[in-house]
């Protein structure tokens, strides 16, 4: 007290605001600067990395997605959940930011319950991922990094759209999103079809995630896979990528010969004589010379 009083100091009374920090609800940014425009220019650059999937059959929809959450250069969660429920008949894999994906999804909960309250049923897929694009395309231009597959089942059956935040909505057979896709879509392209099985498709998106986990540094940690049927989701299962990924690379690969006589089987069948003691075409063409030979001489 008495060097206080030397001084002449007073401490500051601690209920008042502090006059050098920002008042509630402003940006702690300089003063004449535009928030956007200085994130934009100094804000932090974040790598986001992931990769999740899902494609269409016959069966429903699948929907595969890793589990890490990267930060930067460290991992912020190696188990984190990036296929989330929307109702019991639709989901959706998230890729980007996991505070807006999050945060729009929980949009999207409330307003599709709401719709379902007004209508008295479900809306579809085509008009959930509609209302997801017209929301966030009013926020095009503002960092919002949102990434998704929504994933259903409705009245016209398997559905499957893209909608990205800045309000590109897209219908299709197979989606992949996050840094990892490119090496899932490597996969996907070779072994889709539509008519597969269900232990075929869940092969195919399992092996898919975990060879993008392999190739690619932000994604890894386990591969969850879930099946959207007609009665409703099904969380399916969750794998270790990196021991999914060496299973994978002990099952025994086709032989050579094999491909090569399934893509030229006239080459590998030898001509023979067939059934009647008829000649193969080669034969004949032979016998046919000879003979011609034979009149010239």
């Amino acid at each position: 007290m008495a060097l206080q009083d030397v001084c002449k100091w007073q401490a500051p009374d601690a209920q008042e605001p502090e006059p050098h920090l920002p008042q509630a609800g402003s940006w702690a940014v300089p003063r004449g600067c535009d928030p956007q425009t200085f994130l934009q220019i100094n804000g932090p650059r974040l790598a986001h990395g992931t990769t999740t999937l899902a494609f269409r059959f016959r069966h429903g929809v699948i929907a595969a997605a890793d589990t890490r959450s990267s930060c930067g250069s460290y991992v912020a969660c190696p188990a984190s959940r990036k296929v989330i429920p929307v109702h019991q008949h639709l989901l959706g894999t998230t890729s980007g930011t996991s505070a807006d994906c999050v945060t729009w999804y929980r949009v999207l909960q409330r307003e599709l319950r709401l719709r379902a309250l007004r209508e008295g049923q479900l809306p579809s897929v085509a008009s959930a991922a509609k209302l997801l694009s017209a929301m966030m395309s009013r926020y095009r231009g503002l960092d919002l990094c949102v990434a998704t597959a929504l994933c259903g089942w409705d009245r016209s059956g398997p559905a499957l759209f893209y909608v990205y935040s800045d309000g590109t909505r897209l219908q299709g057979d197979i989606f992949s999103v996050g840094s990892g896709s490119p090496y899932a879509y490597g996969v996907l392209d070779h072994g889709y079809r539509y008519d597969m099985t269900t232990q075929e498709a869940y092969a195919l998106a399992r092996c898919a995630v975990a060879h993008a986990t392999h190739r690619d540094a932000y994604s890894g940690g386990s591969v969850d896979l879930f099946h959207v049927r007609e009665s409703g989701w099904e969380y399916v299962s969750r794998n270790d990528a990196c021991v999914l990924y060496t299973e994978l690379q002990k099952l025994p690969e086709p032989e050579l010969e094999e491909e090569a006589s399934q893509a030229h089987p006239e080459a590998a069948t030898p001509h023979k004589a067939g059934e009647g003691g008829e000649l193969s075409a080669e034969a004949k063409g032979g016998e046919t010379r000879r003979l011609q030979d034979a009149n010239r001489d």
